[in-house]
């Protein structure tokens, strides 16, 4: 894969993006205003993917599986993955730039010279179902057919996605919503798209958010970000041993993932009279946020518990 830095990352370019199209040899850094604006994190891909599209690029966005991910890697194409974030991230994208199979490990994309991340097959596929396993394929137009007569899962309605999202950050609500709900009636099995409505339905403070997110956690188990966000939804409506016992599965799928959900269980025991518990999780808290803006008020109310 061609070295890219990380200072190449733009709004409309993501990092992973710009590495995949120099790897089919294109360079589509220029100027391109269509489709532009300011937008928030984690709007970033589909501003990308759709520049690619109009730079003469084809994209498919759907559930893979390990044995996609390889099959891919043979057909010479470095497909892309969302994978957990850490501390503040949701999420992060990174390419699948090989297989090693002898060891049972994944190589990923690192954008340092000569270095690449190998993962074992069992803790990546573990991690990237938390995402469920979203795949992003990027290549140019005229090697469509190695695609022909494939049914890949939830390509529709993951594209969708991934635009209500960017509706979502725009502040347009009910366009988003439209757009999620079309989702699900194209596939009614794909949890990212509960999951994204659930989260819209949580932010305008609307109940049908947690039947949506419990949507989501039936059709994926793992679907961190599911539980995550309906912790945040109990939390927010003070029903505090359902956000306990929420956020306390999300720490199980993953204890690592996001530093604030520790401050958020910890805020739900206090409420539950658990000083001892919410202590143990604000220090959690702060070890895997260090950065954290709140980090003086939460230390002070470390010496209050």
């Amino acid at each position: 894969m061609p070295l890219v830095s990380k200072g190449e990352e733009s709004v409309h370019l993501p990092l992973v993006i710009n590495v995949v199209a120099k790897y089919w040899g294109e360079d589509i850094t220029g100027v391109d205003t269509a489709g532009s604006g300011t937008f928030q994190k984690g709007t970033i891909l589909i501003e990308g993917i759709e520049r690619a599209e109009r730079r003469g690029f084809i994209s498919y966005i759907y559930r893979g599986s390990t044995k996609d991910l390889k099959r891919r890697i043979d057909q010479g194409i470095p497909p892309i993955v969302i994978m957990p974030g850490l501390q503040g991230l949701a999420q992060h994208a990174t390419i699948v730039c090989g297989y090693n199979p002898e060891e049972r490990r994944i190589l990923t994309y690192v954008p340092e010279p000569d270095t690449v991340g190998a993962v074992p097959e069992g803790n990546f596929e573990q991690e990237w179902e938390q995402d469920d396993m979203t795949t992003i394929v990027i290549m140019p137009s005229d090697m469509k057919d190695l695609f022909k007569g494939e049914i890949l899962r939830f390509e529709a309605s993951n594209r969708l996605c991934f635009e209500a999202e960017r509706l979502r950050q725009r502040g347009d609500v009910n366009g988003a919503i439209k757009k999620i709900e079309n989702a699900t009636e194209i596939d009614p099995d794909n949890a990212q798209a509960w999951c994204i409505l659930g989260g819209i339905y949580n932010e305008i403070g609307s109940e049908a958010a947690a039947q949506h997110y419990e949507k989501a956690i039936k059709l994926n188990p793992r679907y961190y970000l599911a539980y995550r966000g309906l912790g945040n939804y109990y939390l927010k409506n003070h029903e505090y041993s359902l956000a306990e016992r929420t956020y306390t599965e999300a720490i199980h799928i993953n204890p690592k993932r996001f530093g604030t959900i520790y401050k958020n269980r910890g805020l739900a025991k206090i409420q539950l009279g658990n000083s001892a518990g919410a202590k143990e999780d604000f220090q959690i808290y702060l070890e895997q946020t260090p950065l954290a803006e709140d980090r003086k008020a939460i230390e002070q109310a470390l010496l209050e518990l």
